[in-house]
């Protein structure tokens, strides 16, 4: 079962703050992976994470082509971190790329004035941490 908890949510939704960005990795359908940190990661709710993709790069096209991804979160300082293993959707309009918008901090929107973001909402079926199973989506 998933749940994802107060702490991650603590943790992940002030990463910038904390100095302790969250890195996403994709790979698209010809399988070449890429990492990069998403500093508008936040845990939406108690099933999944999500961020405003601002850049509309690799990510985002690796993304529509394959919506497996990897979420890493690890603050040095605290010697907290998990890997979350999940599924994205992306959500070009409508309400939820609303909401997400609405939750994302303004450092992530003052990069995209126009506001031509994707919303990403990712459900997690997975979570590591010192890479035991800490938590999986029942089958």
């Amino acid at each position: 079962m998933i749940e994802l908890t107060e702490e991650m949510r603590e943790a992940i939704d002030n990463n910038r703050a904390q100095g302790a960005p969250v890195m996403f990795a994709t790979a698209g359908k010809a399988g070449m992976p890429d990492v990069v940190f998403k500093g508008s990661a936040m845990v939406w709710d108690s099933e999944h994470l999500a961020y405003w993709e601002r850049a509309r790069g690799q990510t985002l096209r690796n993304l529509e082509e394959n919506p497996q991804v990897c979420v890493f979160y690890r603050n040095a300082q605290t010697r907290v971190g998990w890997k979350f293993f999940g599924v994205a959707e992306l959500h070009y309009e409508g309400d939820l790329r609303q909401k997400v918008m609405d939750r994302t901090i303004e450092a992530e929107l003052a990069a995209d004035p126009e506001r031509k973001g994707v919303a990403v909402v990712i459900r997690v079926d997975r979570v590591l941490q010192a890479g035991k199973v800490l938590m999986e989506r029942d089958s």
